[in-house]
């Protein structure tokens, strides 16, 4: 069976754009049209593809054919260039990472390969416990996560660990926690978190004091700089990746509030175990990259 390449697009647009209507706008058909491709594709496959829900989400079986559209592509575009002999053909990489890593050891460990291997990056930052959600669905081709353990037909390589001090400016402290970091002074010295996704601020105060979200307040301030900025500037304290607080420690301008608990988070790096050669090639170079910053598990 051949897959109908105007039943995949209006599948694919459906899912990327949440309803059959914005679908119909970007394709530039009615919504009628845009269902009745995707019926005839899920007719052909024999599985439903779309749950019709606000926004409209794939199936399961959905979600493997959004996987297998991704990679094809992929692959037929690399192939595509190496038949041409078009040897400066970049390759376009969808990934998914989270902020952290991406504002910190990233760049560092990895553009001397993304520029010798002309590399397109197409990134969607997301929190680490979420971005293996995005490979799930198909949404990226590679991503970096907290699950050690590789769904069904790709690969999880461990990168090293990012490690974490919880930390506020030294006027914070002194204003909050003059008498230590105690479960009282917690209760009202408020958090600065990414997003309410970020569970690294917490996990630590559920498991030191035994306080639930919203026990205390909270700031939610996405990105590594603009995140750490805020601690710097006394809106609250939070946990700050070790890599971006050296200079930061040394000259006093933050503190570390809980030097007795620093937290290790292990990142894994995941892709498809079926790739394309310039693929398969660039994930090895970022496994053997990461480690040399990371910290070992």
């Amino acid at each position: 069976m051949n897959l109908d390449p105007k039943q995949t697009e209006a599948f694919r647009t459906v899912i990327r754009t949440g309803s059959f209507e914005q679908a119909a706008q970007r394709l530039h058909l009615t919504p009628p049209a845009i269902s009745q491709r995707v019926r005839a594709l899920e007719s052909a496959l024999g599985s439903a593809l779309v749950v019709r829900s606000r926004p409209c989400r794939p199936t399961e079986t959905g979600q493997r054919l959004l996987q297998y559209l991704k990679r094809a592509t992929l692959l037929e575009a690399d192939l595509l260039a190496d038949l041409a002999e078009r040897s400066d053909a970049p390759l376009v990489v969808v990934a998914a990472l989270n902020a952290d890593s991406l504002g910190t050891w990233f760049f560092p460990a990895l553009a001397e390969v993304l520029i010798r291997e002309r590399v397109l990056l197409d990134l969607t930052v997301e929190d680490q416990d979420h971005t293996y959600s995005l490979l799930e669905t198909g949404l990226a081709i590679g991503c970096i996560s907290t699950e050690p353990k590789p769904m069904r037909g790709c690969t999880a390589s461990p990168l090293g660990s990012m490690r974490y001090r919880l930390v506020a400016s030294s006027e914070f402290r002194q204003k909050h926690f003059a008498n230590g970091l105690t479960r009282n002074a917690a209760r009202k010295a408020p958090v600065v978190a990414y997003t309410r996704k970020d569970t690294l601020q917490s996990s630590f105060l559920l498991r030191r004091f035994g306080l639930p979200e919203g026990a205390y307040p909270c700031h939610f301030v996405p990105g590594a700089e603009p995140h750490f900025s805020a601690i710097r500037y006394g809106l609250g304290y939070g946990m700050v990746p070790e890599l971006l607080l050296h200079d930061a420690l040394n000259s006093g301008e933050v503190v570390d509030l809980a030097a007795d608990e620093p937290l290790e988070i292990a990142l894994y790096w995941h892709t498809w175990k079926v790739q394309s050669p310039r693929m398969e090639h660039l994930s090895r170079q970022i496994i053997e990259a990461a480690p040399k910053i990371l910290a070992r598990p």
